[in-house]
C-alpha cells in the first residue's frame, strides 16, 4: 500500500498567504482558488479589485491542474498548437496558464489555481504560494 498525502487547512492557508502577499507586493488583484488532488475547492479568496470573472476562472485552474496533473499552461499550448479539440474535453475548463499543482514527493496533493493578471503573473503568484510549504 503506498501512502497519500493531502493539504490540511494548515497548509491551505499558509499557501494562500504566501500567494496574497506575492500579489500585493507585485499590486495585482487576482483571486486565488486551491483545490485538493481531485480538484475540489478547498479555498477561494478575491483580492479587492479583482474582476468578478476572476473568481470562476481561477478554481477552473486550480481544478484542471490537479486532475491533470500538470500545469494548466501545458493544455493552453497545445490548443494554441493547433490541437484545439482539447477544448471540447468535458470537466476540464481552465486550459489557460496559472494553475499548478503541489506535488510532495511525487504525487499530486492539490494545486493553485489564479486568475486576475497576465498569465505567467497568475502563474508565479501560484507558484509562490506553494513555495511557503518547502516542499
Amino acid at each position: 500500500m503506498k501512502t497519500k498525502h493531502y493539504l490540511e487547512l494548515d497548509d491551505v492557508k499558509r499557501i494562500a498567504a504566501a500567494a496574497e502577499a506575492e500579489a500585493l507586493k507585485n499590486n495585482w488583484a487576482v483571486t486565488i482558488a486551491i483545490s485538493d488532488d481531485a480538484g475540489h475547492l478547498l479555498w477561494l479568496q478575491r483580492l479587492d479589485g479583482a474582476a468578478a470573472l476572476s473568481s470562476h476562472i481561477a478554481p477552473a485552474k486550480a481544478h484542471t491542474a490537479a486532475l491533470g496533473r500538470r500545469e494548466s499552461k501545458g493544455y493552453e499550448d497545445v490548443i494554441n498548437g493547433g490541437r484545439t479539440a482539447f477544448l471540447t474535453a468535458p470537466a476540464v475548463k481552465g486550459m489557460l496558464e496559472g494553475g499548478v499543482p503541489i506535488v510532495k514527493d511525487g504525487q499530486v496533493i492539490g494545486a493553485v489555481g489564479v486568475s486576475g493578471v497576465k498569465s505567467n503573473e497568475d502563474a508565479q503568484i501560484a507558484k509562490a504560494g506553494i513555495a511557503a510549504l518547502g516542499l
